[in-house]
């Protein structure tokens, strides 16, 4: 038999090949910059050493309580330094996997989330006790349960701390534990890491599995795309349960950079620490946007340096995005999904489409863009055919992604994650077009698509335009049943604060740009309903327009 001679004697081994994981970039970090700042919380500040020995601390504690390879550790924290801690320790504790919670959900959700997930261990922040001693009770074989007390509680908090619900308290907890613990690698970087629950909107939520793997490689791949140089400053902004942080958990270490906490997003807070410390970036949805350019001009502070604010999903308006620029802020459009740990394509903006027409400019910031370095091919594909669909920018097909940033699958949910990973492409159930430039651009869900008439409406589309009008703040279209046309398009709107517009005003605004037929049958101005995140959550809309159609509120 033939021998390969790139094969011969050249086999792996623990000197040429390691298992990817983003615990060793916290490692390098401490070795190289022990003495760095890497988190800062109110008036604690700790440094790379300081974190390591922390990681350490809390992977040799859970050891001891028992937690191993697969085993579920759950944490209902906000952004404070145990949830930072966590990211690095629970994996080090030999292979478990780390389960971050919405604190935002209900007791039941929780609940379902902490039983599907058969979580082991729960540290709770005292600010959510009463949420999860209302999860808690309704389990028959509940985890161990350890309280977070937070030295730095604000005192200005709209409400005081919970009691303690649990067993142990975090700070003794990881004092019990070992700071010299060495902590094994990952016996294979396909190890799950993270366990992420989608947000569902019919049923139950679908968990997320992320390995090791794709982990290390979003964290290079956030340095990158997310422009990083060394020591970054990171303000968190984002909750850290969200996508673990679209994984700014692990990247800010690649660089050694310093983690700013801040457990509520408040304008004067985030202003403040952007200037005491120097914060190179920052993360959210367009309601972070808004919450600072809606700020009291008393709590904006001037900046003096660039801020790079990271937003996904939907492009900002262009006067969102003037806006920001005059404020210091610099904004990098991205788009992804839990299931790829967050965004993984970057609207990479084109020097050359600085000499463009506004207009065309715009066209060009509306994209969603290319993949991330480790994401393998992104494609807009006829899902029936599994065939690309021009790239025209005007035929529409599914956005599908396949590469090394791609979750495991979902938990216990064969089914589910056969059906997402058909044909070989993970499907983002997102409809899109491709430009011929290779560049993506979102236009629907497929489930936010509204056929009226036999025609396909965007909302997207719609959205863009509202957004335009210098009065709107937030706004979302959905469909409201219709016995003549099938679907109609109504929009709910949400003004600028102290401004006030008519529903005519908007309609004429709308049929200025917009073929008739796209235009929304009824404008409603209302608060609109958000997940933690700043998400405009659709399918309550969608079931108010039911509503509102059958007892014919919207004629």
């Amino acid at each position: 038999m033939r021998v390969e001679k790139y094969e011969d004697g050249l086999a792996r081994c623990p000197a040429n090949h390691q298992p990817l994981t983003p615990i060793s970039y916290l490692e390098r970090a401490a070795l190289t910059y022990p003495d760095h700042l890497a988190v800062v919380h109110g008036a604690a500040r700790t440094n790379y050493r300081e974190l390591w020995r922390n990681c350490r601390r809390l992977a040799s504690a859970l050891i001891k309580l028992g937690i191993g390879r697969g085993d579920t550790v759950s944490v209902l924290l906000s952004n404070t330094p145990p949830m930072i801690e966590a990211h690095y320790g629970v994996a080090m504790a030999n292979g478990a996997v780390l389960h971050s919670l919405n604190y935002r959900l209900d007791g039941p959700a929780i609940a379902f989330q902490l039983n599907h997930a058969d979580s082991k261990v729960l540290i709770v922040d005292r600010e959510f006790s009463a949420l999860a001693a209302a999860a808690l009770s309704t389990l028959e074989n509940p985890p161990i349960v350890i309280d977070y007390d937070d030295p730095e509680f604000p005192v200005d908090a709209p409400q005081p701390k919970g009691p303690r619900i649990g067993s142990l308290d975090y700070t003794e907890f990881l004092e019990a534990g070992d700071p010299e613990f060495v902590a094994q690698p990952p016996q294979d970087e396909w190890d799950a890491i993270s366990l992420n629950y989608t947000s569902g909107t019919t049923g139950n939520p679908k968990g997320v599995v992320c390995h090791h793997r794709g982990a290390a490689l979003m964290a290079l791949n956030k340095t990158v795309h997310g422009e990083m140089g060394r020591h970054p400053v990171y303000l968190w902004t984002l909750p850290l349960f969200h996508c673990n942080g679209w994984s700014f958990s692990w990247t800010v270490c690649v660089q050694a950079g310093t983690h700013v906490c801040l457990r509520w997003v408040r304008s004067k807070p985030i202003y403040d620490l952007i200037v005491e410390h120097r914060v190179t970036h920052l993360c959210g949805a367009p309601i972070v946007m808004s919450t600072l350019l809606d700020s009291p001009d008393e709590y904006k502070l001037r900046l003096s340096h660039e801020v790079i604010f990271i937003t996904a999903a939907a492009p900002p308006p262009a006067a969102v995005l003037a806006a920001m620029k005059e404020a210091g802020f610099r904004v990098l459009h991205l788009y992804g999904l839990t299931e790829t740990y967050g965004p993984a394509v970057v609207n990479e903006w084109k020097t050359e489409w600085d000499e463009l027409l506004p207009g065309d400019q715009a066209a060009r910031k509306a994209r969603q863009g290319v993949r991330y370095l480790s994401m393998s091919e992104v494609s807009v594909l006829d899902p029936s055919t599994m065939e690309p669909v021009p790239a025209d920018g005007e035929t529409l097909g599914e956005v599908m992604m396949r590469g090394n940033v791609v979750m495991k699958g979902y938990l216990k949910n064969r089914k589910a994650t056969d059906e997402a990973f058909a044909g070989g492409w993970f499907h983002t159930g997102d409809l899109g077009v491709m430009h011929s430039d290779g560049y993506i651009q979102l236009k629907d869900r497929s489930k936010d698509i509204i056929i009226s008439g036999g025609e396909n409406i965007s909302s997207i589309e719609i959205e863009d335009v509202l957004y335009r009008h210098p009065k709107v703040s937030h706004c979302a279209v959905v469909a409201m049943p219709d016995l003549k046309w099938g679907e109609r398009p109504v929009a709910f709107v949400e003004l600028r604060r102290d401004a006030e517009a008519s529903e005519e005003e908007l309609l004429d605004y709308c049929r200025s740009t917009l073929a008739r037929f796209k235009c929304p049958s009824r404008i409603i101005f209302q608060d609109l309903p958000k997940t933690s995140t700043g998400k405009i959550q659709k399918f309550v809309l969608r079931a108010r327009a039911e509503a509102l159609a059958s007892d014919g509120s919207v004629g």
